[in-house]
Formats: C-alpha cells, sequence, structure tokens
C-alpha cells in the first residue's frame, strides 16, 4: 500500500495527513451540529475546537515517543515525524480533555457538557483516522492466512492492503474502525433520549471505546507498551471504570435532573 498520494520533488502528500484532516472535518461537523442546538456561538466552539485540535496532535505524538522511546532515542530526528504515523490516541485524549478543562474553567462554562458535545464527532473522527493506519500499513494484527482473510468477507482491497512484505496481517485496524462506527451511531441515538442526563453520553464513550480497544488491543503487533504489559490495554481498563462510575453517579440523580437536552440549562453556554 502506498502511503504518498503524489510528490512533488521532496514535497509529499501523505493518506495519513489528508485521512487525519478528513476525520477532523467530520467530527467538527457533527460537534458544531450539535451545539447549535444549543444556541451556542460559532466563535466559541470554533476556539475551542482549535485549540483542543493542537494540543490533542502534540499530546498523541508525545505519549506515542515516551511509550517507544528505545526507537526515538536513537532516532531524535523521526520524533516530529507525524506524516510516517505514531500518534497514540490516548495520549491525544488526555491532551485534549486538559485542553477542554482548562477552556471551559476559564470561560465559566460546565466542562461535562461539553465533553458530551464533543465525543460522538470524537467516535466518528476515530472511525475515520484508523483508515490512516491502513495507507501506513501499520495497526494490524498478528500475521494469518489469505484463505481466513476471504472466509472472513473483508473488502478485497483491504485483504491486498494487509499484505505486508509478502506477509497478510489481521486488519484491526478495520475492526476497530467498525465498532467505532458503531459506537457513534448508538451514542447519536442514546444522545437525544428526553431522560438522558448530562455526564451520560461522555461516560458511554468511555465504556464504549474503552471496551473496543482493550479487545482490539490484544491482537495488535505494534502496541506500546509499559513494564511487560501493553499499555492501551491499561488505560482501556481506566476508561470504562470512570464510565461506569459516572453512570452509576447519573443514576442516583432524579428522573427531571440534570436532564442533558434540556435547553434551559444556562450552564452549556457561553455569558
Amino acid at each position: 500500500m502506498n502511503p504518498v498520494i503524489f510528490s512533488i520533488g521532496s514535497f509529499q502528500i501523505r493518506w495519513y495527513s489528508v485521512i487525519m484532516l478528513i476525520a477532523f472535518l467530520v467530527g467538527s461537523f457533527f460537534i458544531s451540529r450539535e451545539v447549535k442546538r444549543f444556541d451556542i456561538e460559532k466563535d466559541f466552539i470554533f476556539n475551542l475546537l482549535f485549540w483542543t485540535l493542537i494540543f490533542s496532535i502534540f499530546g498523541a505524538r508525545i505519549y506515542y515517543v515516551i511509550f517507544d522511546w528505545e526507537y526515538y532515542s536513537a532516532n531524535i530526528s523521526e520524533i516530529w515525524k507525524i506524516w510516517n504515523g505514531g500518534l497514540a490516541i490516548h495520549g491525544g485524549i488526555i491532551a485534549g480533555l486538559l485542553t477542554i478543562i482548562v477552556y471551559t474553567k476559564k470561560y465559566k462554562v460546565r466542562t461535562l457538557r461539553y465533553l458530551d458535545y464533543i465525543v460522538v464527532g470524537l467516535i466518528i473522527g476515530q472511525a475515520i483516522g484508523r483508515w490512516g493506519n491502513f495507507f501506513n500499513s501499520e495497526a494490524h494484527g498478528i500475521a494469518t492466512s489469505l484463505e481466513h482473510l476471504q472466509n472472513l468477507h473483508i473488502p478485497q482491497f483491504i485483504i491486498e492492503g494487509m499484505k505486508i512484505k509478502g506477509v497478510y496481517y489481521t486488519p484491526t485496524f478495520f475492526y476497530e474502525s467498525i465498532f467505532c462506527l458503531l459506537g457513534f451511531i448508538f451514542l447519536l441515538i442514546i444522545r437525544r433520549n428526553k431522560y438522558i442526563k448530562v455526564g451520560t453520553p461522555t461516560a458511554l464513550y468511555l465504556i464504549i471505546y474503552g471496551g473496543i480497544r482493550f479487545f482490539i488491543e490484544k491482537s495488535r503487533t505494534d502496541a506500546l507498551m509499559f513494564c511487560g504489559f501493553k499499555i492501551a490495554m491499561i488505560v482501556s481498563v481506566i476508561m470504562v471504570i470512570i464510565g461506569v462510575i459516572m453512570i452509576i453517579i447519573n443514576s442516583k440523580k432524579g428522573k427531571f435532573e440534570d436532564l442533558y437536552n434540556d435547553k434551559n440549562n444556562k450552564d452549556a453556554i457561553r455569558f
């Protein structure tokens, strides 16, 4: 699979970069459409998404480099070549969360409500972004056979893309993309529930993506490690636990208390 769309001299346009841009734009569309329902200023959400994107990219890259320091310590010049891949979604989520907390606290709006707005756009962005891994021939699973992949009825172009240096690999990127897409559809529907609480969309995102990534990571061959464990599996378990705790807390609230779809809830609006 050729990771380069076209090149002019030493300048290259790579599939990875283009797909990440598309993922951001699609995710931003769904976020912007949602906040419009609550009459939130466009400039406010644009600035929030802009800074969140910037710091998320840095966070995703720093996280990846830290947990693969053995390689990058010997190849310092490679650290900032993000177009070659190497963005860890968990690092991006952590950095993005910190950015959102700082931004919402600065303007005195409720952080959790804005996270609810963002998580649906985030998970569809993740579904799209995984295809950047496909073109970079990364984020795949264990070696397998052509016959096995064909029996799974996986599209032929994916099967051929998973043939790397003569060996066929399990397309874990594809599985994660599909499950994220299903998670996106679920969150899109559940968010319209009349009695859903503020924080529940975020909690469900943590549970859904944490669960997806935990099981996908078991088959990944390029996982980042920490003390002999796959760090993504550890973080995924933490995500699920936090999500479950949030659901339990919300379940103790009254039926009409702290409703997400209450448009008269002024904590959502910038003053």
